[in-house]
Protein backbone atom coordinates (compact mmCIF):
# COMPACT_ATOMS: atom_id res chain seq x y z
CA UNK A 1 0.00 0.00 0.00
CA UNK A 2 1.20 3.50 -0.82
CA UNK A 3 0.81 5.88 2.12
CA UNK A 4 0.17 9.61 2.09
CA UNK A 5 2.75 10.86 4.57
CA UNK A 6 3.13 14.33 6.04
CA UNK A 7 6.50 15.20 7.58
CA UNK A 8 6.77 18.31 9.78
CA UNK A 9 10.19 19.87 10.29
CA UNK A 10 11.12 18.47 6.88
CA UNK A 11 13.98 20.95 6.43
CA UNK A 12 15.71 19.76 9.63
CA UNK A 13 18.41 17.10 9.76
CA UNK A 14 16.06 14.29 10.83
CA UNK A 15 13.08 15.49 8.79
CA UNK A 16 15.21 15.55 5.64
CA UNK A 17 16.18 11.88 6.08
CA UNK A 18 12.64 10.83 7.04
CA UNK A 19 11.37 12.33 3.77
CA UNK A 20 14.08 10.44 1.85
CA UNK A 21 13.21 7.13 3.55
CA UNK A 22 9.54 7.32 2.57
CA UNK A 23 10.23 8.68 -0.93
CA UNK A 24 12.63 5.80 -1.61
CA UNK A 25 9.75 3.37 -1.02
CA UNK A 26 7.35 5.24 -3.32
CA UNK A 27 5.04 6.87 -0.76
CA UNK A 28 3.37 10.20 -1.43
CA UNK A 29 5.03 12.87 0.72
CA UNK A 30 3.98 16.31 1.87
CA UNK A 31 7.22 17.74 3.28
CA UNK A 32 6.42 20.72 5.53
CA UNK A 33 8.83 23.20 7.00
CA UNK A 34 7.85 26.50 8.60
CA UNK A 35 7.04 28.09 5.22
CA UNK A 36 4.52 25.37 4.29
CA UNK A 37 2.89 25.03 7.70
CA UNK A 38 3.29 26.94 10.95
CA UNK A 39 2.54 24.26 13.55
CA UNK A 40 1.65 26.95 16.11
CA UNK A 41 -1.27 28.06 13.91
CA UNK A 42 -4.07 25.63 14.72
CA UNK A 43 -6.33 26.65 11.86
CA UNK A 44 -3.54 26.27 9.32
CA UNK A 45 -2.64 22.80 10.66
CA UNK A 46 -6.28 21.69 10.61
CA UNK A 47 -6.88 22.91 7.07
CA UNK A 48 -3.68 21.55 5.52
CA UNK A 49 -4.04 18.13 7.17
CA UNK A 50 -7.74 17.96 6.22
CA UNK A 51 -6.83 18.77 2.60
CA UNK A 52 -3.94 16.28 2.31
CA UNK A 53 -5.70 13.51 4.29
CA UNK A 54 -2.46 11.79 5.38
CA UNK A 55 -2.43 8.18 6.55
CA UNK A 56 0.60 9.07 8.67
CA UNK A 57 2.19 12.21 10.14
CA UNK A 58 5.83 12.13 11.26
CA UNK A 59 6.18 15.11 13.58
CA UNK A 60 9.85 16.16 13.57
CA UNK A 61 9.29 19.92 13.99
CA UNK A 62 10.39 21.16 17.41
CA UNK A 63 12.00 23.97 19.34
CA UNK A 64 15.40 22.42 20.11
CA UNK A 65 17.51 25.39 21.31
CA UNK A 66 18.11 23.82 24.72
CA UNK A 67 19.88 26.78 26.37
CA UNK A 68 17.74 29.46 24.73
CA UNK A 69 14.63 27.70 26.03
CA UNK A 70 15.66 28.55 29.59
CA UNK A 71 15.09 32.26 28.85
CA UNK A 72 12.40 31.79 26.17
CA UNK A 73 10.07 29.39 27.94
CA UNK A 74 6.93 30.63 26.18
CA UNK A 75 8.30 29.93 22.69
CA UNK A 76 9.52 26.45 23.70
CA UNK A 77 6.03 25.56 24.99
CA UNK A 78 4.26 27.26 22.08
CA UNK A 79 6.14 25.06 19.61
CA UNK A 80 6.69 21.82 21.54
CA UNK A 81 3.39 21.71 23.45
CA UNK A 82 0.78 23.81 21.62
CA UNK A 83 2.25 23.01 18.19
CA UNK A 84 2.20 19.29 18.96
CA UNK A 85 -1.37 19.57 20.23
CA UNK A 86 -2.39 21.22 16.93
CA UNK A 87 -0.85 18.36 14.93
CA UNK A 88 -2.33 15.71 17.25
CA UNK A 89 -5.88 17.10 17.08
CA UNK A 90 -5.75 17.40 13.27
CA UNK A 91 -4.21 13.91 12.92
CA UNK A 92 -6.99 12.36 15.01
CA UNK A 93 -9.63 14.18 13.00
CA UNK A 94 -8.49 12.52 9.74
CA UNK A 95 -7.64 9.17 11.39
CA UNK A 96 -3.89 9.44 10.77
CA UNK A 97 -1.19 7.64 12.71
CA UNK A 98 1.17 10.06 14.47
CA UNK A 99 4.88 9.62 15.12
CA UNK A 100 6.20 12.15 17.67
CA UNK A 101 9.96 12.58 17.93
CA UNK A 102 10.98 13.11 21.56
CA UNK A 103 14.20 13.19 23.55
CA UNK A 104 16.36 11.72 26.31
CA UNK A 105 15.92 15.09 28.10
CA UNK A 106 12.58 13.86 29.51
CA UNK A 107 14.71 12.03 32.13
CA UNK A 108 16.75 13.70 34.87
CA UNK A 109 20.01 11.96 33.90
CA UNK A 110 20.78 10.94 37.47
CA UNK A 111 20.33 7.22 36.85
CA UNK A 112 23.04 4.58 36.63
CA UNK A 113 21.24 2.03 34.45
CA UNK A 114 19.74 2.60 31.00
CA UNK A 115 16.31 4.21 31.12
CA UNK A 116 13.44 2.03 29.91
CA UNK A 117 10.43 3.39 28.03
CA UNK A 118 8.06 3.39 31.00
CA UNK A 119 10.49 4.58 33.66
CA UNK A 120 9.44 7.69 35.56
CA UNK A 121 10.27 10.87 33.66
CA UNK A 122 11.70 13.90 35.46
CA UNK A 123 12.93 16.55 33.01
CA UNK A 124 15.26 19.19 34.45
CA UNK A 125 15.29 21.72 31.60
CA UNK A 126 12.56 23.82 29.98
CA UNK A 127 13.28 22.00 26.71
CA UNK A 128 12.83 18.58 28.34
CA UNK A 129 9.67 19.68 30.16
CA UNK A 130 8.11 21.11 26.99
CA UNK A 131 8.87 17.92 25.02
CA UNK A 132 7.32 15.80 27.78
CA UNK A 133 4.15 17.90 27.62
CA UNK A 134 4.15 17.18 23.87
CA UNK A 135 4.34 13.45 24.62
CA UNK A 136 1.40 13.65 27.00
CA UNK A 137 -0.72 15.60 24.54
CA UNK A 138 -0.05 13.00 21.84
CA UNK A 139 -1.03 10.20 24.23
CA UNK A 140 -4.22 11.90 25.38
CA UNK A 141 -5.42 13.29 22.03
CA UNK A 142 -4.52 10.50 19.60
CA UNK A 143 -5.66 6.92 19.22
CA UNK A 144 -2.76 5.62 17.12
CA UNK A 145 0.59 7.02 18.17
CA UNK A 146 4.29 6.25 18.36
CA UNK A 147 6.57 8.28 20.62
CA UNK A 148 10.21 7.91 19.57
CA UNK A 149 12.72 9.20 22.12
CA UNK A 150 16.21 9.67 20.76
CA UNK A 151 19.54 11.20 21.79
CA UNK A 152 22.74 12.85 20.54
CA UNK A 153 21.44 13.18 16.98
CA UNK A 154 23.74 13.84 14.01
CA UNK A 155 23.15 13.98 10.26
CA UNK A 156 24.59 15.76 7.24
CA UNK A 157 21.66 18.17 6.86
CA UNK A 158 22.06 20.13 10.08
CA UNK A 159 24.44 21.46 12.67
CA UNK A 160 25.43 18.94 15.35
CA UNK A 161 28.26 17.76 17.57
CA UNK A 162 30.03 15.79 14.82
CA UNK A 163 30.06 18.70 12.36
CA UNK A 164 31.28 21.06 15.11
CA UNK A 165 34.03 18.64 16.19
CA UNK A 166 35.28 18.14 12.62
CA UNK A 167 35.75 21.88 12.33
CA UNK A 168 37.39 22.38 15.74
CA UNK A 169 39.62 19.28 15.55
CA UNK A 170 41.09 20.60 12.32
CA UNK A 171 41.56 24.21 13.42
CA UNK A 172 42.62 24.10 17.06
CA UNK A 173 45.76 22.72 18.73
CA UNK A 174 43.84 21.67 21.85
CA UNK A 175 40.21 21.01 22.66
CA UNK A 176 38.45 20.36 25.97
CA UNK A 177 35.49 17.98 25.76
CA UNK A 178 33.15 16.89 28.55
CA UNK A 179 33.92 13.39 29.85
CA UNK A 180 31.28 13.02 32.59
CA UNK A 181 28.14 12.82 30.44
CA UNK A 182 27.25 9.42 28.99
CA UNK A 183 24.81 8.69 26.19
CA UNK A 184 24.29 7.07 22.81
CA UNK A 185 24.82 8.90 19.49
CA UNK A 186 22.13 8.57 16.81
CA UNK A 187 22.64 8.88 13.04
CA UNK A 188 19.60 10.44 11.35
CA UNK A 189 19.74 8.02 8.39
CA UNK A 190 19.41 5.04 10.75
CA UNK A 191 16.76 6.75 12.89
CA UNK A 192 14.71 7.69 9.81
CA UNK A 193 14.82 4.10 8.59
CA UNK A 194 13.60 2.80 11.93
CA UNK A 195 10.82 5.42 12.02
CA UNK A 196 9.82 4.24 8.53
CA UNK A 197 9.73 0.56 9.56
CA UNK A 198 7.91 1.23 12.83
CA UNK A 199 5.31 3.60 11.40
CA UNK A 200 4.00 1.02 8.93
CA UNK A 201 3.11 -1.33 11.82
CA UNK A 202 0.35 -1.26 14.43
CA UNK A 203 2.89 -1.59 17.24
CA UNK A 204 1.98 1.65 18.97
CA UNK A 205 3.70 2.96 22.09
CA UNK A 206 6.87 4.61 23.36
CA UNK A 207 10.23 3.62 21.86
CA UNK A 208 13.80 4.43 22.81
CA UNK A 209 15.87 4.66 19.65
CA UNK A 210 19.58 5.36 19.20
CA UNK A 211 22.55 3.63 17.66
CA UNK A 212 23.77 0.88 19.95
CA UNK A 213 26.61 1.39 22.41
CA UNK A 214 27.49 4.02 24.99
CA UNK A 215 30.15 6.74 25.13
CA UNK A 216 30.93 10.10 26.70
CA UNK A 217 31.16 13.26 24.60
CA UNK A 218 34.96 13.02 24.99
CA UNK A 219 35.00 9.44 23.68
CA UNK A 220 32.70 10.45 20.84
CA UNK A 221 35.08 13.29 19.93
CA UNK A 222 38.04 10.87 20.03
CA UNK A 223 36.28 8.56 17.58
CA UNK A 224 35.39 11.47 15.29
CA UNK A 225 39.06 12.52 15.18
CA UNK A 226 40.32 8.98 14.57
CA UNK A 227 37.84 8.25 11.77
CA UNK A 228 38.39 11.65 10.15
CA UNK A 229 42.16 11.01 10.05
CA UNK A 230 41.57 7.59 8.46
CA UNK A 231 39.43 9.28 5.85
CA UNK A 232 42.16 11.82 5.14
CA UNK A 233 40.22 14.90 6.27
CA UNK A 234 43.25 16.09 8.24
CA UNK A 235 46.54 14.59 9.40
CA UNK A 236 46.74 15.68 13.01
CA UNK A 237 43.56 16.46 14.96
CA UNK A 238 43.57 18.74 17.99
CA UNK A 239 44.78 17.26 21.27
CA UNK A 240 41.66 16.31 23.23
CA UNK A 241 41.55 17.08 26.95
CA UNK A 242 38.78 15.54 29.08
CA UNK A 243 36.94 17.98 31.35
CA UNK A 244 33.90 18.05 33.63
CA UNK A 245 30.45 19.53 33.03
CA UNK A 246 31.14 21.99 35.87
CA UNK A 247 34.03 23.45 33.86
CA UNK A 248 31.58 24.38 31.10
CA UNK A 249 28.48 25.77 32.83
CA UNK A 250 25.47 26.13 30.49
CA UNK A 251 22.07 27.76 31.12
CA UNK A 252 20.22 24.43 30.75
CA UNK A 253 21.23 21.39 32.84
CA UNK A 254 22.53 18.44 30.79
CA UNK A 255 21.71 14.86 31.80
CA UNK A 256 24.86 13.21 33.17
CA UNK A 257 23.55 9.78 32.18
CA UNK A 258 21.08 9.61 29.30
CA UNK A 259 21.57 6.05 28.07
CA UNK A 260 18.23 4.58 27.01
CA UNK A 261 17.43 0.87 27.06
CA UNK A 262 15.70 -0.19 23.83
CA UNK A 263 13.28 -2.55 25.54
CA UNK A 264 10.38 -1.79 23.18
CA UNK A 265 12.47 -2.43 20.07
CA UNK A 266 13.46 -5.86 21.42
CA UNK A 267 10.04 -6.89 22.69
CA UNK A 268 8.29 -5.81 19.47
CA UNK A 269 10.63 -7.81 17.25
CA UNK A 270 12.31 -4.83 15.60
CA UNK A 271 15.95 -4.81 14.60
CA UNK A 272 18.22 -2.70 16.84
CA UNK A 273 20.28 -0.05 15.07
CA UNK A 274 23.96 -0.66 14.34
CA UNK A 275 26.75 0.42 16.73
CA UNK A 276 27.28 4.18 16.87
CA UNK A 277 30.87 3.96 15.60
CA UNK A 278 29.74 2.20 12.42
CA UNK A 279 27.08 4.87 12.02
CA UNK A 280 29.72 7.59 12.46
CA UNK A 281 31.82 6.09 9.64
CA UNK A 282 28.72 5.97 7.40
CA UNK A 283 28.00 9.61 8.25
CA UNK A 284 31.56 10.69 7.36
CA UNK A 285 31.27 8.84 4.05
CA UNK A 286 27.93 10.54 3.34
CA UNK A 287 29.44 13.91 4.26
CA UNK A 288 32.36 13.34 1.86
CA UNK A 289 29.95 12.65 -0.98
CA UNK A 290 27.91 15.75 -0.12
CA UNK A 291 31.05 17.90 0.00
CA UNK A 292 32.32 16.37 -3.23
CA UNK A 293 35.50 14.95 -1.68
Amino acid sequence: MSYRVMVTGAAGQLGHDVVKSFQAEGHQILACDRDQMDITDQQQCTELIATFQPHLIVHCAAYTAVDQAEVDEDTAYTVNASGTRNIAVAAERVGAKLVYISTDYVFDGRGSRPYQEYDVTNPQSVYGKSKLVGERLVQSLCTRWFIVRTSWVFGVHGSNFVQTMLELLEKRPQLQVVHDQQGSPTYTVDLAQLVYTLSLTEKYGIYHVSNSGICTWYEFAQAIGEEAVKQGRFKQPAELIPCTTDQFPRPAPRPAYSVMDQLAIRTNGLKPMRPWREALIAFLNELSVKQGN
